[in-house]
């Protein structure tokens, strides 16, 4: 899901898959087909995502680019390049614009430039080595800061091999209450974490005929569907604009709507958040939940407006787990009932014949008293 720009161009290395064609700025915001697809000039009506922070751990972001003024925090350089920009303010690849344009573009002017999902929210920027080699120990750093940077959603376009420290410190996030979104990765990708991991919110892509993307990957670890294709957005310098493909901006779409949920309901924890947007989600391919679309194409106004049956209390532990896979309760296992007495056992067999015994001696005893209160 790595976007560099080359020429001109974007060739995408990573998850978006494929050649993006640059935008003319005063077209950008006509080529966002997305937002009418998505009710997001309703959804504003209720809430633009205010007050909340998104990380966006990728490669940085350009926050020089004129519809992401006021959008972008201060934030993190994992890198640790001597020469190199240590707040993740600057982004030598693209991509990680790419994603915070999605996310929390702010346009200029009265309606030019490109709409963020979430435009009054914050991005915290953490730039990292997200292509799909070497080792993911940088996801430590990265979700640390996160943390102490009271991140809301952490937004993960990229797919690598399994990493155990990856899966720490996704555990680290979750524990922290911080709603994760990844993207399902494209095909021929290097790996399918962390979107492979139960504790994110995983989303493949759609485009503009509501049909799979052809290079969306599919599977049991797919959550939600959102578009993909063809997604107008920011790049780099003050008015670069692409237009890209991938899961990459599909799971930037939904960390936008994450914001928006998180700022209409703020005392609910990520794990009713990532409840809301699956219960209200269109279902589309096969009935139900299924490997292509999870639990439906997400539908960004009925997240918002639904009246929605809160998730089982023992489903939200105090951690208020981030992922889709929340537990829900279900019948007692066998080693929830071993020290249960069996029927016909010989322990429940003795403990009716006391419980019988100690009857028949009670009602012994109040006939004799009853007998020598009345007397002869």
């Amino acid at each position: 899901m790595i976007g560099r720009a080359l020429a001109g161009t974007v060739t995408v290395i990573a998850l978006v898959g494929v050649t993006a064609a640059p935008a003319a700025a005063d077209t950008a915001r006509d080529r966002q087909w997305y937002l009418s697809d998505l009710n997001i000039a309703k959804a504003h009506q209720i809430t633009r995502g205010d007050g909340v922070i998104v990380a966006v751990i990728d490669t940085g972001v350009d926050a020089k680019h004129r519809d992401l003024t006021g959008a972008v925090l201060s934030g993190y350089n994992t890198h640790h390049d001597a020469w190199d920009d240590k707040t993740g303010r600057d982004d030598p690849e693209g991509h990680g614009t790419n994603m915070a344009g999605i996310i929390a573009g702010r346009g200029h002017g009265s309606s030019d430039g490109i709409l963020g999902i979430a435009p009054a929210a914050k991005i915290l920027p953490i730039r990292a080595p997200i292509n799909g080699y070497g080792s993911a120990t940088f996801m430590t750093e990265a979700v640390d800061f996160a943390i102490a940077h009271h991140a809301d959603v952490i937004n993960m376009s990229f797919a690598r091999a399994d990493d155990q420290t990856m899966h720490d410190a996704i555990r680290k996030a979750q524990a922290a209450g911080i709603v994760l979104v990844a993207a399902a990765g494209n095909r021929d990708e290097p790996g399918d974490y962390p979107g492979a991991y139960p504790e994110v919110l995983t989303v493949g892509a759609y485009g503009q005929d509501h049909q799979i993307a052809s290079f969306s990957v599919t599977g049991p670890q797919v959550d939600l569907a959102a578009p993909g294709d063809r997604i107008a957005t920011t790049s780099t310098g003050p008015t670069g604009y692409d237009i890209a493909n991938g899961t990459s901006e599909a799971s930037a779409i939904v960390s936008g709507t994450v914001a928006l949920v998180r700022a209409k309901y703020p005392n609910i924890n990520a794990a009713e958040i990532v409840h809301r947007l699956t219960a209200t989600a269109d279902d589309a391919g096969t009935l139900g939940r299924d490997d292509t679309y999870g639990y439906g194409r997400l539908n960004i106004l009925k997240a918002l407006t639904a009246d929605v049956t809160p998730l089982p209390a023992t489903s939200m532990p105090a951690s208020a787990a981030s992922g889709a896979q929340a537990a829900v309760p279900g019948p007692a296992t066998a080693a929830e009932t071993d020290d249960l007495p069996k029927a016909g056992s010989p322990l429940l067999l003795a403990l009716i014949l006391v419980g019988l015994l100690l009857l028949a001696g009670t009602i012994l005893v109040a006939i004799m008293h009853r007998r020598r209160r009345l007397g002869p």
